[in-house]
């Protein structure tokens, strides 16, 4: 899916998989009350699937908004910063990164005053996207080609607090449910000689204080945030304190109420340090068993988001509020499969690791071949791609042609089957000098790509099937 700033890698890794010892290593000592330790770790179990995104979340807004010694730092909170070339196997900070669209992103603080959005006039053959995403990851507004058009125009952004009237010279209002959230700005890339005009539609995105975008004098700053440092072992051994943090800019909604009860049941607490002194020794292992218990469900829900189709799983993600409710595992199965993923009304990711036979894509061992027949290409209103990763980490690869992905806007250059169709020739080595424009290069071990589909055909959806994965002869 795509993806910023301690490595979501990293902790996804910390989360779902260090848990495990930690569990084991504690069990022992909870048999003497063990029902103290079963009520924790229900409650544990709970708060790891709520607060795996919110705490997902913020190791990316600290590396990248935060911690200016990061090698993955970008700007400070409220200042957009510029990505003027597609994702590399360097950038290392997103698991399945998009290296179709450079990226534009800016983390917004909504607490002393709501913040405006201005894109420019980006021309009709080019899509762009601007994608709303709050603390808790979840999908809140869009501004871009499919929502609001390709014409110039101004936004507001609002946080919970926010009450007042809307200004002149602002298009729509988005509300933000929580007092900061990553924008995301997508902007296509035709090839490698259009950076230049991609660089001029990043110069016009601007970001500001809706005081200043009216000419008004501010309103008083909001108090400093202490925010703590972060990396993939604090990430696992502080989980809990990292949730309770991050609460007190998340203000409870309705159906969060429960929820939220649990979590104040085991010392849980909005902006409150997470004690675990007051706990027995029982509940300290509940409370790891709880931990691993909801990092088994979330890997397990991660890998049944989507119907299976040629091989591929096919996901109709729809990461809002209102399409979630208060299936809190879903959030956290999507926010592994892909953290900041797009509504599928913006953008359908395909996924596959296996050939059509079912067994493990592996570039140490075979190659393979993906054939588009011409009648059935990825149905989409901008652009369609393919994009390599190594099936363990989920990063780009380096290759010999510094090839990540094919899309749609490559199909001049490619060799064409005699129905007009074309093949993909997935391997680690050369397929040879005639097949070369038609090569996505593969790791050497295991496979995993991600297909995207960027402003899909909704009504042409349904008839339409990825094409199988073959293990060539």
């Amino acid at each position: 899916m795509s993806g910023l700033v301690l490595s979501r890698r990293s902790i996804t890794l910390a989360l779902v998989i260090g848990l495990g010892a930690g569990t084991v290593a504690c069990k022992k000592a909870g048999d003497a009350d063990t029902a103290g330790a079963v009520d924790t770790a229900k409650i544990a179990e709970q708060a790891m699937i709520y607060g795996f995104p919110l705490v997902m979340n913020y190791g990316v807004m600290y590396e990248s908004n935060i911690d200016t010694t990061s090698s993955q730092f970008r700007a400070p909170i409220n200042q957009l910063a510029n990505t003027a070339r597609v994702f590399t196997p360097k950038d290392t900070s997103v698991v399945t990164p998009n290296s179709d669209t450079p990226y534009s992103m800016v983390q917004l603080d909504l607490r002393a005053e709501p913040m405006v959005i201005c894109v420019p006039a980006v021309p009709k053959e080019r899509y762009y996207s601007v994608q709303l995403v709050d603390m808790s990851t979840f999908n809140y507004g869009y501004i871009g080609s499919r929502t609001t058009g390709n014409d110039a125009g101004c936004f507001m952004v609002t946080g919970p607090d926010w009450k007042g009237e809307t200004p002149k010279g602002i298009a729509k209002v988005f509300e933000n449910k929580t007092q900061f959230g990553l924008t995301i700005f997508r902007t296509q890339l035709f090839n490698p000689a259009d950076i230049e005009n991609v660089k001029k539609i990043q110069a016009g995105y601007k970001v500001q204080p809706l005081s200043a975008f009216l000419g008004t004098p501010a309103p008083a700053t909001a108090p400093a945030v202490a925010w703590p440092a972060i990396d993939k072992d604090k990430a696992k051994t502080d989980f809990f304190n990292y949730l309770a943090f991050l609460l007190q800019f998340i203000p409870a909604q309705p159906n969060e109420a429960g929820i939220r009860a649990d979590l104040a049941k085991i010392g849980i607490e909005p902006g409150k340090p997470f004690d675990t002194s007051k706990l027995s020794v029982a509940q300290k292992a509940g409370l790891l068993a709880g931990m691993k218990a909801g990092s088994d469900k979330l890997q397990g829900q991660a890998k049944t988001l989507g119907k299976m189709v040629n091989g591929w799983s096919v996901a109709k993600i729809d990461n809002t509020r209102e399409a979630v409710g208060d299936d809190w595992l879903r959030r956290a199965a999507v926010a592994q499969a892909g953290i900041y993923a797009n509504d599928y009304q913006e953008a359908l990711y395909p996924m596959v690791r296996a050939d059509a036979s079912g067994a493990v894509l592996d570039g140490s061992k075979s190659s393979y071949t993906i054939t588009f027949p011409a009648s059935a290409l990825p149905p989409v209103n901008a652009f369609w791609s393919v994009t390599m990763y190594d099936g363990k980490t989920q990063l780009l690869i380096d290759n010999p042609i510094n090839r990540y992905l094919i899309n749609s806007p490559m199909l001049p250059d490619l060799k064409k089957n005699p129905d007009g169709g074309f093949t993909i020739y997935v391997s680690n080595k050369s397929p040879g000098a005639d097949k070369e424009s038609n090569w996505l290069p593969a790791p050497n071990g295991d496979i995993y790509m991600v297909m995207r589909l960027y402003w899909p055909k909704l009504d042409q959806l349904e008839g339409w099937q990825p094409p199988a994965v073959v293990k060539a002869e």
